[in-house]
């Protein structure tokens, strides 16, 4: 396993992908923190396992997570990812 002050030769990533996405988890193990959410035991891990997921919302303040989770659920079950911002859509939005 790779660590911080290994020698290995680093990830080949593309030029100009911001630090934040090149660092972004590729899977829901990778998730830090939320160990009751993303742990090997977690509600998401759970709902994975079962194939389904149904309707979520995740909350909170920017940067915290909520997206790269999301897409990573949707990733893992292979089912569709809608991103709606409340910032950015209206109620109009939503009904399309």
């Amino acid at each position: 396993m790779a660590d911080l002050f290994s020698v290995d030769e680093p990830e080949k990533t593309p030029p100009g992908r911001p630090l934040a996405d090149r660092l972004r988890p590729k899977n829901l193990g990778e998730v830090v923190g939320q160990e009751h959410l993303t742990g090997s035991d977690g509600a998401l891990t759970r709902l994975i396992g079962s194939g389904s997921l149904g309707s979520m919302i995740f909350w909170g303040p920017p940067g915290t997570g909520k997206t790269t989770v999301a897409r990573l659920l949707a990733g893992e079950t292979s089912l569709a990812f809608e991103q709606i911002s409340a910032v950015f859509s209206g109620v109009a939005d939503l009904k399309k």
